[in-house]
């Protein structure tokens, strides 16, 4: 839910679900209802557990509105939803997050089936963080459960929920780039190949080897399993005991790999204990003359400088391209933290996906940061992933925002780290404090810098140029 919007814009990822469409005026959040949808609404406003979802932040808080005409098409009602600051998807997220949207998905799934309600699909996209916290925002997900139905997301579920955190947990595997790539997650059969050998792990026979089985078994079949066993007296209570059953498996989920290529580098990089007090007191100085609301924080490890941003700002990204290092930030935030931990590797960022390249939007596209944090990383895109200095500069430009940069000279032991397998033609030979401030020269003001001990690290504050 973008914050910049303006005027009147269609959701592009909110097209699929005929009966709800999600729109912005003026930067607010909306959702047009067809006349079931609405009639669906208000039988689900007067539930108990809506009312406690949006009470404790578990459910986005929405209300019906009068005043606000919906786009153009036959709907009946318009919702007004409270504004997710950054949109995030399940292919940034680590495996402790998504273990924290499954269990909050079943958990709701499990209030609304006390009050003959269900949740119609089973999609982590449904599902925002509110900095650390999880929170159900496809108020049109929920609609009331008729006798005798199953529960018909239950296979979505498996595919985008359970598979991915079986796949991290059972094999150590990362399942993001399962989800980028493919919409619809992990199949059945595709989940029994990559877990052989694992029959007795929990959830693997019920939830994998059998859905495995039965798919196989009937897909060429045209047989309406849905509508057969509605009529053969399906009842809720089965429904209720797979979730509980899920919700155990889930919670006994667990991945915490003893070592990455960055957990310890801020323990372990003297540099790092040498310069951070000075590096602090830089990022403090900025964020009291010029306070954000936004700050995205490229390569934050351990999300020192996020923390501190986000005694400011009210949403702080944190985003790096180790999921262990995020993961662990993740879990010492608690639950109240404004701090976003994402999974984004900037030689390589999220694309826009889906429908036209649109239904998911890229990163630029999601949001408007007003700082940009980049400490001690451009060395590592420039020399380490051979992306052009002149480049990175001119993206860091395209968001308009201001940036703390740190330059990390050519002689530093990090820069000859990264370059000990190279030999000098393989090196774009800008990497210069020189050329750097020429690239800088064309679209940025420096407004402060501070050469840190040791003569090899220079920050620099900078403001973005108007454009003309």
């Amino acid at each position: 839910m973008s914050s910049t919007a303006t005027g009147f814009e269609l959701e592009p990822g909110s097209f699929r679900d005929p009966s709800s469409r999600v729109f912005y005026r003026n930067g607010e959040v909306y959702r047009a209802l067809s006349a079931r949808a609405a009639e669906a609404w208000r039988e689900l406003r007067d539930t108990q557990f809506l009312s406690a979802g949006t009470e404790s932040g578990k459910i986005v808080r929405s209300t019906e509105v009068t005043d606000v005409d919906p786009p153009e098409g036959e709907w009946a009602a318009v919702l007004h939803h409270e504004r997710i600051p950054f949109v995030s998807y399940p292919y940034e997220w680590t495996f402790s997050m998504l273990k924290d949207a499954a269990l909050l998905h079943l958990e709701l799934m499990e209030a609304a089936l006390a009050e003959d309600f269900i949740l119609k699909d089973s999609t982590p996209f449904n599902i925002q963080f509110r900095g650390t916290k999880p929170v159900f925002i496809d108020i049109g997900s929920f609609e009331k459960l008729e006798p005798g139905e199953v529960w018909v997301g239950y296979r979505q579920f498996l595919q985008l929920f359970l598979y991915p955190l079986m796949l991290r947990a059972y094999r150590d595997v990362p399942f993001q780039p399962w989800l980028r790539g493919s919409p619809d997650g992990l199949t059945a059969p595709e989940m029994n190949n990559l877990l052989k050998g694992l029959k007795l792990k929990k959830g693997v026979m019920l939830h994998v080897s059998l859905q495995a089985r039965a798919e196989q078994k009937h897909q060429d079949s045209d047989r309406d399993v849905r509508g057969e066993l509605k009529e053969a007296g399906f009842k809720k209570e089965l429904i209720e005991a797979n979730v509980r059953g899920l919700r155990k498996i889930v919670a006994s989920l667990e991945w915490d790999a003893d070592q990455s290529v960055w957990s310890d580098y801020a323990s372990e990089c003297a540099h790092v204990a040498d310069h951070r007090d000075e590096k602090s007191q830089f990022l403090h100085d900025e964020l009291a003359a010029n306070p954000p609301q936004v700050v995205w924080d490229i390569g934050a490890n351990d999300g020192h400088f996020t923390r501190i941003a986000n005694e400011t700002a009210e949403v702080a990204v944190a985003m790096d391209t180790d999921e262990l290092v995020l993961d662990r930030l993740y879990r010492s935030l608690g639950g109240d933290s404004g701090v976003l931990p994402l999974l984004q590797d900037l030689a390589m960022p999220s694309p826009g996906l889906g429908w036209r390249g649109s239904e998911r939007m890229s990163l630029e596209d999601r949001s408007d940061p007003d700082l940009v944090l980049c400490f001690a990383v451009v060395h590592h895109l420039v020399i380490g992933r051979n992306v052009p200095l002149a480049d990175f500069v001119g993206w860091l430009a395209g968001l308009q925002s201001r940036v703390i940069f740190e330059f990390v000279a050519p002689d530093d032991p990090m820069v000859k780290m990264l370059t000990a397998n190279k030999r000098p033609h393989e090196i774009h030979g800008d990497y210069t404090e020189e050329a750097l401030r020429g690239y800088l020269a064309r679209t940025f003001e420096i407004e402060r810098e501070m050469l840190l001990p040791g003569e090899q690290r220079r920050l620099f504050a900078l403001r973005p140029l108007e454009k003309t």
